[in-house]
């Protein structure tokens, strides 16, 4: 006999800069997937863009729009961040404030590896709930934009959608 592996699901990101496709982990961090997946069921994603870059740290969208206006939430969510996976280049996260429970809809995608993220670092850690499995090419190309204050990119790098595959 021989073990099936589960099947696990997939979420394409289609931005102005190329396709993100994320592998979730829904075994490791069911509370953060559920909660992006209804974002992306809800299509709330479409036309936000990635408000915050810093090359060799993370790529950050998913709540503001081309005018950096905030986009209304659902309640947030409680961090998984103890769930054994790290903030490793090429994995998604969970952005939140100060407060550890505090993750609504924004994500990260890290572009290094960023130990200082996980939990017991130095707080209670960032949730990573998947990681790219094509388009690491694309998150360099974000990544790699030029920025002005508060590291917004000069140019709009547009989420057109997000969809399950």
């Amino acid at each position: 006999m021989t073990a099936e592996k589960t099947k696990q699901t997939k979420v394409r990101i289609e931005t102005s800069k190329g396709d993100i496709v994320i592998e979730l982990n829904e075994e490791k961090a069911p509370i953060s997937c559920k909660n992006f997946l209804q974002y992306v069921d809800e299509k709330y994603y479409d036309g936000l863009i990635f408000h915050r870059v810093i090359k060799d740290f993370m790529i950050q969208g998913g709540g503001m729009n081309a005018q950096m206006r905030q986009k209304a939430t659902k309640p947030p969510i409680v961090n998984e961040a103890k769930n054994g996976l790290k903030n490793d280049r090429g994995t998604i996260a969970m952005a939140r404030t100060s407060d550890p429970d505090s993750a609504t809809s924004q994500f990260f995608i890290n572009h290094a590896d960023n130990d200082f993220l996980n939990f017991g670092a130095r707080d209670a850690g960032y949730a990573v709930f998947g990681k790219v499995v094509e388009g690491m090419d694309v998150v360099d190309k974000i990544a790699n934009v030029k920025t002005k204050a508060g590291d917004v990119p000069n140019e709009t790098i547009t989420i057109n959608s997000v969809t399950v595959e």
